[in-house]
């Protein structure tokens, strides 16, 4: 897997644990679920709490990023779409239009309506490490975020930020250290690399609901 690729998944999968993990485990996880340690756990309960929680929610991104010794940060804008219990799209427009689409079983970079690339979560170890955070969140399994990350936080009246420090070296490797922040919804990720890059994620026009997809981003599920 290219390195240019793998960043591009590591954003994505990114951007579904923040926008839908929280809530989704607020809504899936069961009463007798066993709880994380407190550190982890009182700083996402109470954003849980807040969070909006719909099973489809697509809506548009705004990429900033700035690569260590450049002056000018590199834009990219499009448009993502979380399904709870299927996956995310996280579909370019400008400057260069992509799609990548992670399952459970596989994340598909889409040219145009050419597969680029298909990735298999069996033989390949970043995508199964992805996956294996996403969907575990997805399915309500919150003891993944602790299990994963240094989780550290704080909550307002009416917004929250949390900062994500990947445990392991490989899946600190592939995505580095997060910040986030919101509301009702996630507003902004921040993912700064040990390479000094530096990734700014806006997120707004949110919607909710099947009527949230279009027709071309429901059939690529």
């Amino acid at each position: 897997m290219t390195d240019y690729l793998g960043k591009c998944i590591a954003r994505a999968a990114i951007a579904a644990i923040a926008l839908a993990g929280f809530a989704a485990a607020a809504s899936a996880a069961p009463a007798s679920a066993p709880a994380a340690p407190a550190a982890a756990t009182v700083p996402v309960a109470k954003i849980q709490a807040m969070l909006a929680k719909p099973a489809v929610m697509c809506g548009r991104f705004d990429q900033s990023k700035q690569l260590a010794g450049m002056k000018k940060p590199l834009a990219a804008n499009g448009r993502f779409c979380v399904v709870a219990g299927k996956g995310v799209l996280w579909r370019t427009l400008k400057p260069f239009p992509n799609t990548l689409r992670l399952t459970r079983d596989e994340i598909v970079h889409f040219q145009g309506e050419r597969v680029a690339m298909r990735l298999d979560a069996r033989t390949e170890p970043t995508v199964r490490m992805i996956n294996s955070v996403l969907f575990s969140l997805l399915s309500g399994d919150l003891g993944q975020l602790d299990t994963l990350f240094e989780v550290d936080g704080k909550v307002d009246a009416a917004s929250w930020n949390v900062a994500l420090k990947a445990r392991q070296p490989a899946l600190a490797k592939a995505i580095g250290s997060i910040k986030l922040e919101g509301g009702a919804y996630v507003n902004n990720i921040v993912i700064s690399e040990d390479s000094g890059d530096r990734t700014s994620i806006v997120f707004s026009a949110i919607e909710s609901g099947p009527a949230a997809l279009t027709a071309e981003e429901a059939a690529l599920f």
